[in-house]
């Protein structure tokens, strides 16, 4: 059982950074899943292998991960999982030791996985799959009061200031759920902060991207900054529950945060985008090009201060934001600069979520359904179709085996990381295999009540 107390262990040779005891965040104690296992396979050259599970006669999940081709001395995806019971707090109180309280019927609780995929290092991750479903439930139990009401009001205590007070919030069409999405947001953005503090006082470096998903009332909230993914597979469709954050998908917000503020790009970068990188010749010429405001194109005639580097440059897996992330939200990176600059990378890197709801309460889920979360190094190779389809076959294949759930995840992990030919990890069609760490968690959505 999990108990709400635990989340996965870190790769070997990684160390747990806690902020110092000066910190106004005070991180929770942490423990280790109870009946959780870990199986380790072979090591060899160019990968290690990682697999957990925890399995209750109620409730179980799989997650499966591998450190794959040598990309970092340690794997630098983390992840966690846990119970989270959200209980009224009063203003004032101090938070109770027990920081997670085992489910009673006087409280509110919830499920949650987060897969967190670090750059520069392993640090940024470590530190947020340790405090961000403490956030989480710190900003649940700040609202606690509006999402058990049947409309949520305007003033928790339960005032009405202005007669208009319900009717604002009919209009405005607010509901629990958005208070939950809310808290979801606010507890990223905590979670930076602190990686933040933490960061610059063991003068460390680094990031990583988030993916998150709250089993809450009923509904499904996934919360997503980076370019993790999650879908649902259904028996008949698929539900895509995220969307990658790169340099190109929010090119308009990068550029037009330029735009108001051209003073961060310290005259090296150009806000424009165009199709490739412009030279000298290109001077005094109309050219394709791309502003903030603009979905289509246009042509502009080509200045010298044009040939400046560009704010968004290269496409797919190769473009940067400022020739330096590949990711346009995260966590962490607040000590991050450019190389040879003083143009700080932090500003055009959000850390606020994009968060998709899934009530379940409108659909008719089946045995097979599951949820898939994934870092990049699974989704740089299998699409969404191809992944749904080893799922429901896989799955089709084994209802008899107990520990399907914990197989589908490796599964989906080998064939990803495909096989080694050579010098090289190839696919069964013959392509390049994933060269990413590879993190996959498999979550049956059926009978969630029971669990």
């Amino acid at each position: 059982q999990l108990e709400g107390k635990g989340g996965l262990d870190h790769a070997e040779g990684t160390r747990m950074l806690l902020p110092r005891s000066t910190s106004r965040h005070k991180f929770p104690p942490r423990h280790k899943a109870a009946g959780q296992r870990e199986l380790r396979g072979q090591s060899a050259s160019t990968a290690a292998w990682e697999q957990r599970c925890s399995v209750s006669p109620h409730l179980t999940w799989s997650f499966c991960r591998v450190i794959n081709a040598e990309k970092s001395e340690f794997n630098e995806d983390q992840a966690a999982c846990c119970q989270i019971s959200v209980r009224r707090r009063e203003p004032g109180l101090e938070e109770d030791e027990e920081w997670l309280i085992l489910c009673s019927t006087q409280f509110l609780t919830g499920h949650y996985w987060a897969l967190f995929d670090g750059h520069g290092g392993p640090d940024a991750a470590i530190i947020a799959s340790n405090y961000l479903h403490y956030c989480i439930k710190q900003k649940l139990e700040e609202i606690v009061g509006g999402i058990t009401e049947a409309q949520p009001p305007m003033h928790l205590s339960g005032r009405c200031v202005c007669d208009s007070d319900p009717q604002f919030v009919e209009e405005k069409h607010i509901h629990a759920a958005d208070l939950v999405v809310g808290a979801l947001e606010n507890a990223f953005q905590e979670c930076d902060e602190v990686i933040g503090q933490e960061m610059e006082a063991t003068n460390q470096s680094g990031g990583c991207t988030a993916l998150a998903a709250l089993y809450f009332q009923g509904k499904l909230y996934v919360a997503n900054a980076g370019d993790s993914r999650a879908i649902l597979v259904l028996k008949d469709s698929i539900v895509p529950m995220s969307s990658e954050f790169t340099p190109e998908s929010e090119r308009q917000r990068i550029q037009h945060l330029a735009f108001v503020f051209p003073k961060l790009l310290d005259g090296e970068f150009t806000r424009f985008e165009f199709p490739r990188r412009l030279k000298g010749d290109d001077v005094g010429h109309k050219v394709l090009y791309r502003d903030y405001f603009m979905e289509g194109w246009g042509y502009k005639t080509v200045e010298k201060a044009d040939l400046k580097y560009p704010l968004v440059h290269g496409h797919g897996k190769q473009a940067r934001l400022l020739g330096t992330l590949a990711v346009s939200r995260g966590l962490g990176d607040h000590q991050l600069k450019v190389i040879d600059t003083n143009i700080e990378v932090k500003p055009f890197l959000s850390c606020i979520p994009k968060v998709n709801v899934f009530d379940f309460a409108l659909h008719d889920i089946k045995e097979d359904d599951v949820l898939i979360m994934a870092t990049d190094g699974l989704w740089d190779v299998l699409c969404n179709d191809e992944v749904a389809h080893v799922v429901r076959s896989f799955l089709a294949e084994n209802r008899t085996d107990p520990q399907r759930f914990l197989e589908l995840a490796k599964c989906l992990v080998c064939r990803a990381r495909g096989k080694k030919r050579g010098h090289q990890w190839m696919l069964d069609d013959s392509h390049e295999a994933s060269y990413d760490d590879i993190s996959v968690f498999v979550i049956p959505l059926h009978n969630r009540e029971e669990d």
